[in-house]
């Protein structure tokens, strides 16, 4: 058999970061593919906004975010690939079954199974890319990663729509779920861990040891918290505004997944791009940039997106959405980079478990089903428009995020591990 490039060689490591950009498009495309269908989703099986919101939000949340450290302390002693092709294989095998769904506590509880597979995929996969890219080329490499999430946004909306206006959202999940189960045997084919010294069993470091490492640093509750804030609204966003379009717009599903998918593809690549460049530019001499950055885009992302979800038109509000969606992302490459580096190499899994555990938690289980159940809330009195206002009531928390990093500036410098520790 010939032999493997060398593990840490740029062509290795650019084939690696392809392939967990797949997998990442996979996670994004098979949460987001329940947006579009949401009108006949709810229809079809009679379900109010509170309702979807949860089946959308908290039915995910719950043991995604619980499972998450587990498995990332997992991946730490064991293979970290591994974890992340099984991981694909179980949330896709679920995202498959949700298309046979004919009530809501079964497709509650599908989605309870798509959120116990992501949870093994992203904390194990910014661990490989530590491992592959330099530090200097490490905010970079995260927000190609990072791709995965307005690409997959993109396409779940995209597919998700026209699937389900040619045939039925019942074969939408069945496509994109066997599709994910496909990919995973070629994942594990091509991607491999970088050697790690043995460490015997008196030098494993416990997860109570990582947790305690981590709650001394105020950088890490800061960012952690404030970037929570954030995918609260944003996994709101995602779930909900695609509704926002059908209800005040009077959109199709295929013109909704078009107006939406090209919002999130263009926006949301030239978001995480800005981030992960600006990053590492500015990075250099100065750590606090990797706060910074993230607190200016989410201050910009909220007057935005309330002028947009506000808008007459369609016409009035794709542009003003565009800069939202790019901004809103534009944390993922510094934030992920800095959890990074909060710990030694060796914790880098275990750490990305802790961060996405708070984020996903307050993200994910508050944020749909928040504006769903402030959707019906305001349905008596705003009728159709009332998950319109209902989007624009959560921005709040991105102004919050803003203040809650930019608190983070000064203790990250001072909390940054360098990477010979």
């Amino acid at each position: 058999m010939t032999a493997a490039p060398a593990p840490r060689s740029p062509a290795r490591a650019r084939l690696v970061l392809a392939m967990l950009l797949v997998v990442y498009t996979f996670n994004f495309l098979d949460r987001q593919i329940l947006s579009i269908l949401a009108t006949p989703i709810k229809a079809d099986l009679h379900l109010s906004d509170a309702q979807f919101g949860a089946v959308g939000g908290l039915a995910f949340a719950i043991l995604y975010s619980v499972l998450g450290v587990p498995l990332a302390f997992l991946a730490d002693r064991t293979s970290r690939s591994g974890v992340v092709m099984w991981s694909l294989i179980v949330w896709s095998g679920f995202t498959a079954l949700c298309g046979t769904a004919t009530g809501y506590w079964q497709l509650f509880f599908y989605r309870l199974g798509v959120g116990v597979g992501e949870a093994g995929g992203v904390a194990p996969s910014y661990a490989l890319i530590s491992d592959y890219f330099p530090p200097e080329r490490r905010a970079r490499a995260l927000a190609v990663y990072s791709l995965g999430i307005p690409i997959g946004l993109a396409g779940g909306v995209l597919l998700g729509g026209y699937i389900a206006a040619l045939v039925d959202w019942q074969t939408a999940f069945i496509a994109v779920g066997a599709a994910g189960i496909v990919v995973a045997p070629l994942f594990r084919w091509l991607v491999r861990d970088v050697p790690r010294p043995v460490v015997s069993a008196q030098d494993t470091v416990p997860v109570s040891a990582v947790f305690a490492i981590l709650a001394r640093k105020p950088a890490f509750w800061l960012l952690a918290f404030g970037a929570s804030f954030s995918s609260l609204c944003g996994y709101g966003l995602a779930l909900w505004a695609p509704s926002v379009m059908i209800r005040s717009f009077h959109f199709s599903m295929i013109e909704t997944g078009q107006f939406m998918g090209s919002l999130l593809l263009i926006g949301g690549v030239a978001g995480v791009f800005a981030g992960g460049w600006l990053a590492d530019r500015l990075g250099r001499s100065d750590r606090g940039w990797y706060a910074r950055l993230p607190a200016i885009a989410w201050a910009i992302t909220a007057p935005m997106y309330a002028l947009g979800l506000l808008a007459p038109s369609p016409w009035v509000a794709w542009p003003l959405l565009l800069i939202p969606n790019a901004l809103n992302i534009l944390w993922l490459g510094p934030v992920t980079t800095a959890v990074q580096h909060l710990v030694p190499p060796r914790m880098r899994a275990t750490a990305s478990g802790s961060f996405l555990f708070i984020n996903n938690l307050i993200g994910l289980g508050v944020g749909p089903i928040l504006m769903g159940g402030l959707s019906d809330h305001l349905k008596a009195a705003n009728g159709v428009e009332s998950l319109r206002y209902a989007a624009v009531g959560c921005l709040g928390f991105y102004v919050l995020a803003a203040i809650l990093v930019l608190f983070a500036v000064p203790s990250l410098r001072r909390d940054w591990v360098d990477e010979r520790a």
